[in-house]
């Protein structure tokens, strides 16, 4: 596969506080635009309901198959975009995202990642969404 991202490391700016990259540039032609994810099954039906690290993985996993379909990877991925409900559930989040970040992104070069703590989604049992750009070839 193509390398459609380089992580950018500026020397006069701050350092990530997490798992993510300050920038990235790209070399992808085409770009996909993933809609904020939920915590979804294929038919409908809330994964984790009251469980914050489920909702996150399952998130994930729903990136994971639009990647898929477009015939890329998480290594097109170059820009994540994380609304959390309830800054109590900041390090839920983070700590499912701990946890398997190594596995979809094995080079430890994470895209940029912005993480909103939002009073609400569209339904009160969702406590996560994640959106997704990806660049193709």
């Amino acid at each position: 596969m193509v390398q459609m991202r380089t992580v950018v490391k500026p020397n006069k700016a701050p350092g990530p506080a997490g798992m993510y990259s300050i920038g990235v540039t790209t070399s992808g032609k085409k770009m996909l635009f993933i809609a904020g994810q939920v915590a979804l099954d294929t038919s409908g039906k809330l994964v984790g309901e009251g469980d914050v690290k489920a909702q996150t993985r399952q998130v994930f996993d729903n990136i994971g198959a639009v990647l898929a379909d477009a015939g890329a990877s998480f290594d097109n991925v170059v820009e994540l975009t994380s609304f959390v409900v309830d800054s109590k559930s900041v390090a839920g989040f983070l700590e499912a995202r701990t946890a398997f970040f190594p596995k979809l992104f094995p080079k430890g070069d994470y895209p940029p990642n912005t993480l909103l703590v939002v009073s609400g989604l569209a339904f009160p049992e969702w406590l996560v969404e994640v959106k997704a750009i990806a660049a193709l070839e």
